[in-house]
């Protein structure tokens, strides 16, 4: 080994102790005769330092060396003067004998501190270097932290893991795939998995039981902060099990990370149906840190009066505590936030419930205070709360309100990050008809297993088909979805049906699986975690980018390997591609 110690490890019981380290030069510091290195690894810094009156070479060899220089020192441990209280290492330094470069580095493009003067684009494009400052560094050992504990988990519940092809067939359902041409079978082509979901259902059929992996997958879809071409999940599928399994199963892995990695306990995870979630919530991935569940005044609001209110479908409000101070500027605002194209409502509606107990609201000229004790008893309002409202449609309104929602938590600091609130969000429609294809699609997917109470209701009434399907949500974020899957070949041919297959198409895209069914499938299920998300949330981050060692930027590229990229005429004759 070059070194004796690393950089993060030398303590004030070390001192005497002569010792070599390696690493990077942060910074030099030269304070007339006396000098200071800041040396850098991955584990820490240790302070050096160099005196003139000592050892004259020394010190000017040690003025001469720059930023990001690879070092390898030789010295003694002493105890700091001036003590740092903010680093590990900080009761000491090391007094240096003997300095050899190993590397000499140019100028880095940006500073590497915590606070980098360095943009996004820059630091992507320099990411091996943006890899050396400590806060991503730390992001991606709470990365490895949270993979441990994951499998450690998994591990002691008998589960398996098995690593399942990336090379596989292109299928028509979900995102998009991204398509590999084959050489040897010119004109046809491979796809990345979007996930392992009919190899893991196949593994059940193989009798493996539980199986999982950490696997990348890949999505041809554009891009947005939790959102990568590229991505990691936590896959997993049990045999012989039911929904409550599962649940059970997963929250116990869950709240075993949080146990390990932020020392935090949990009750049983809240449990709520996607009805209910749209209803009090107008998502399906609610942030439950805080309340104001959705109020419908429909009851209350209308026959005033208000063309607003009375032509509506729907009049939805939330109730804001201690919120009534906010001032007309704050109420502008928030008006133009829902009226946003990307939020699309035409206008806010308000109520104060002034501390004396009076009501004053945006449509006074329509409501008197006795109209409006009407919305004050259904919001269930106390003094000094404001009530917020929107109407129209009923499914646009709710997704409007929902927003709405989330910027006044935001507003109020109520969306604290390091505050978790899981819950499981249960069934989920099985189905979605869209219009622009006039056809029926899996909310989910195709593998998916219907409730069995609602079965009779394929041939019927698909659209109310419950889904056996569960997402796992924490703080609005959704980190894992599963299902009971379909294991009848039957029943699975009716599906494919229903969501526009012919009896061909169905068993040129599926036909192994439903061959495979025909073989002795027991009752399976599974979920699959988004690592890349549940490393974000751990973190306190709202992008996954900061998580993952060589993400992609916006446009889906790498712009420190500048992928994609062309390729010869040479490699596209051979691949058969013009």
């Amino acid at each position: 080994m070059l070194r004796t110690n690393t950089c993060g490890e030398l303590r004030i019981t070390d001192t005497g102790k002569e010792v070599v380290l390696c690493g990077w030069l942060q910074r030099f510091r030269d304070i007339g005769t006396i000098g200071f290195i800041d040396l850098r690894d991955r584990y820490g810094i240790t302070q050096l330092s160099f005196d003139q009156n000592r050892n004259k070479e020394i010190f000017e060899a040690a003025k001469k060396l720059g930023r990001e220089y690879v070092l390898q020192i030789k010295g003694i441990v002493a105890e700091r003067t001036s003590k740092n209280e903010k680093l590990l290492t900080g009761d000491i330094e090391v007094i240096v004998n003997e300095i050899n470069v190993l590397n000499q580095s140019k100028t880095p493009p940006f500073t590497i501190e915590n606070e980098t003067d360095g943009g996004d684009e820059l630091r992507m494009k320099y990411r091996y270097i943006d890899l050396r400052r400590e806060i991503v560094r730390k992001n991606l050992e709470l990365r490895h932290t949270i993979s441990k504990f994951a499998r450690q988990y998994l591990d002691s519940q008998n589960f398996i893991e098995i690593e399942t092809p990336v090379l596989i067939k292109s299928t028509p359902e979900g995102a998009r795939d991204f398509i590999v041409p084959s050489r040897l079978n010119q004109g046809e082509w491979y796809a990345l998995p979007q996930s392992p979901q009919t190899f893991k259902q196949l593994l059940m059929v193989s009798g493996f039981d539980r199986y999982y992996q950490i696997v990348k997958c890949f999505r041809d879809e554009d891009l947005r902060a939790d959102r990568q071409p590229e991505f990691t999940q936590i896959d997993c599928e049990m045999s012989f099990v039911e929904q409550e399994d599962i649940l059970n199963t997963f929250e116990g892995m869950i709240k075993n990370i949080f146990k390990n990695v932020k020392n935090l306990s949990f009750e049983k995870f809240i449990r709520i149906t996607y009805e209910d979630a749209m209803k009090n919530y107008g998502s399906d991935k609610p942030d439950m840190r805080f309340e104001m569940k959705f109020v419908y005044l429909d009851n209350v609001a209308r026959g005033f009066g208000f063309n607003i209110f009375d032509d509506a479908e729907t009049i939805i409000a939330i109730n804001v505590k201690g919120a009534s101070n906010y001032t007309r500027k704050q109420l502008d605002e928030l008006t133009e936030y829902v009226k946003r194209p990307q939020i699309g409502a035409k206008g806010l509606i308000y109520c104060r419930v002034n501390e004396d107990g009076t009501l004053k609201s945006s449509v006074d000229k329509f409501y008197n205070e006795e109209a409006l004790k009407l919305w004050v008893k259904e919001c269930n309002s106390e003094k000094n709360d404001l009530i917020l409202v929107l109407s129209g449609d009923l499914n646009i309104t709710r997704k409007q309100m929902n927003e709405l929602r989330l910027e006044v938590a935001k507003m109020l600091g109520l969306r604290n990050p390091e505050k978790f609130v899981p819950l499981w969000v249960t069934d989920f429609p099985l189905l979605e008809f869209d219009e622009d294809s006039n056809r029926w699609h899996a909310m989910h997917h195709p593998f998916t297993s219907p409730k069995i109470e609602d079965i009779e209701l394929l041939k019927t009434n698909p659209g109310k088909i419950r889904a056996n399907a569960y997402d796992l949500v924490i703080n609005g974020v959704e980190i894992g979805g599963g299902s009971i899957r379909i294991h009848d070949r039957f029943l699975q041919q009716q599906m494919f049906s229903l969501l526009g297959f012919t009896e061909e198409q169905a068993q040129y895209q599926f036909g192994f699986l439903m061959n495979a069914f025909e073989y002795g499938a027991p009752p399976h299920g599974g979920i699959a975690f988004g690592f890349d998300r549940l490393c974000s949330l751990f973190g306190g981050s709202e992008t996954i980018r900061d998580f993952i060692a060589f993400p992609k930027n916006n446009n889906g590229r790498d712009v420190m390997i500048d992928a994609p990229s062309e390729i010869s005429t040479e490699q596209k004759k051979e691949l058969g591609i013009k």
